[in-house]
């Protein structure tokens, strides 16, 4: 299949995905966003970093951008579609899920690694794990808080759109192991169709043997379960 691994004017983590991407057989490829979405794409990606300085609010330039438009449409069809960090920021303001993501509660930028809980093991994006188990992903982010309305929060958990909740390491979710405030430890969410997810940690910084843990290499197989 061929994933294009969308870079924007700020992205950072484009090549690192194409690599991880790569290492599990996945054809993938980098498109610059003003040349459009190839016409043989499989899937998108909507890689991490600081598209357009992260400028008015995180995500908010790059998701105007004429290749969201075209995103949602591929999207629509079925194409998966996976939004990690500044990814999963542009996901969310081309409402390609719901919510938002805000300014840290510490109001810090914050690189560590976290413990993520599964909530759902019955998507593409999670399939690899069982529902309840403890990964540990890295975070790094300025504006990695979730929020979402009462509402919307209780339509995501009814119908099991949470992938990811932080947690600790016995895989308790509380306050105390939720590093950046988002609304009841949401990490990573799916939209309507379980084949579109944005999640705030970085799956593709352990997914490759040489610089460690590989438990990110579930979520990127994702495409290929899609």
């Amino acid at each position: 299949m061929t994933v294009a691994v969308v870079r924007f004017g700020g992205s950072n983590c484009d090549r690192d995905s194409v690599q991880a991407l790569s290492h599990l057989g996945i054809d993938a490829e980098l498109v610059w966003h003003e040349d459009g979405l190839p016409e043989d794409v499989e899937g998108v990606m909507l890689p991490g970093g600081f598209s357009y300085g992260d400028y008015l609010r995180a995500g908010a330039m790059a998701a105007r951008s004429p290749i969201m438009q075209e995103v949602r449409e591929v999207a629509a069809e079925g194409v998966p579609v996976l939004g990690v960090c500044n990814g999963a920021q542009i996901g969310c303001e081309s409402s390609l899920t719901p919510g938002a993501f805000t300014t840290n509660r510490s109001a810090r930028f914050q690189c560590e690694h976290v413990h993520l809980r599964v909530e759902n093991a019955d998507t593409p994006w999670t399939a690899a794990y069982d529902e309840g188990q403890v990964v540990e992903f890295p975070i790094a982010h300025g504006e990695g808080r979730f929020e979402i309305d009462d509402d919307r929060l209780e339509a995501l958990e009814a119908n099991d759109r949470i992938l990811f909740k932080y947690c600790d390491e016995s895989g308790a979710v509380h306050d105390g192991a939720n590093p950046n405030g988002s609304k009841h430890n949401v990490a990573g969410i799916t939209g309507e169709d379980d084949t579109v997810a944005v999640m705030m940690p970085h799956p593709e910084r352990v997914s490759l043997p040489d610089i460690g843990a590989v438990e990110g290499q579930g979520v990127l197989r994702g495409f290929a379960e899609a």
